[in-house]
């Protein structure tokens, strides 16, 4: 186990090694910040998709409606036929009225609403709510169902599903092909950093190999320099994110609410950061040290 002052000198050399090269340095920190930022971007639009997904299988279930005429009796027993059904979890009655309130509240301004005065013009769209306890078997529930006499339409969500699984998996390409361009920037940028250190350095090193010094001893100081790259690399995007998490939120909920409608609930900024900033900083060092041990390995050969 190395001593408390071997650790004191390595943190210290590996400071001043990032003072000596700033300009490397700098360029090192700019690109894992762009890195990291980006791979924060897509990690909220991934996240919060996969949050949407789950919401949208398992707790938005299908909505049927009605022939139109249709009396109060035959409601309740196509209520009591689809209740009954294993894969159905329960069902909720919505009456056009409370449609009309809902539609209201999510989609009209107020101007809107006094247009129509005391018209409701969903007039014919009571339905229910069936949510599902198996999403397994929505395909079969719907056929069930749209075989009912008294039944119109049913929705269900699996368009939605789909169309949100498709764009997940595109974003996850994108997104793999675009941090891994530039991680492998990053660590090519670390490296020179640390080979200026190494060559600045070089006199020094032959003297510490002369009198014995062992590998960690002269490897740990560009190690923590490598390091400190990296951390300081994943801390200025996770400020950066932490402050416009809320606007990237409100910015894809206008964007895309056409393919969203009103099911998409975005996770909070709890829920987003304890998942991404160990991610963030563990990639940050990752290639700092990365870089740091691709260039000792080649670097500290001429001095044995």
């Amino acid at each position: 186990m190395p001593r408390v002052s071997t650790i004191i000198y390595s943190v210290r050399q590996g400071g001043k090694n990032l003072k000596r090269n700033r300009t490397f340095s700098l360029a090192s920190i700019g690109t894992m910040t762009a890195c990291l930022f980006l791979f924060g971007i897509f990690y909220f639009l991934l996240g919060n998709l996969q949050h949407a997904i789950k919401n949208a299988e398992t707790n938005m279930g299908v909505t049927v409606f009605f022939d139109e005429g249709i009396d109060d009796e035959r409601v309740r027993e196509l209520e009591r036929l689809i209740g009954e059904r294993a894969e159905v979890a329960y069902v909720v009655y919505i009456s056009a009225e409370e449609a009309w309130e809902r539609y209201k509240e999510t989609s009209l301004d107020e101007s809107q609403i006094a247009s129509f005065g005391d018209d409701n013009p969903l007039e014919n769209s009571a339905s229910f709510e069936v949510h599902i306890s198996d999403v397994s078997m929505q395909d079969v529930l719907v056929r069930y169902i749209e075989g009912l006499e008294g039944v119109r339409l049913v929705n269900d969500l699996k368009g939605l599903a789909d169309t949100l699984n498709s764009v997940n998996r595109v974003m996850r390409f994108v997104t793999t092909v675009i941090i891994t361009i530039l991680a492998a920037v990053a660590v090519f940028l670390i490296s020179t950093t640390i080979s200026t250190g190494v060559t600045v350095r070089q006199q020094e090193i032959s003297i510490m190999k002369l009198i014995g010094a062992t590998d960690f001893f002269i490897q740990a100081p560009f190690f923590i320099e490598g390091a400190l790259l990296g951390t300081v690399g994943a801390a200025i995007p996770l400020l950066l994110l932490y402050g416009l998490y809320h606007r990237i939120v409100i910015f894809i909920s206008g964007k895309f609410a056409g393919v969203f409608g009103g099911s998409m609930q975005f996770l909070n900024t709890e829920q987003v950061f304890s998942g991404l900033i160990p991610v963030s900083f563990g990639i940050g060092i990752g290639i700092g040290l990365l870089g740091t041990w691709l260039t000792l390995k080649r670097q500290l050969r001429k001095f044995r």
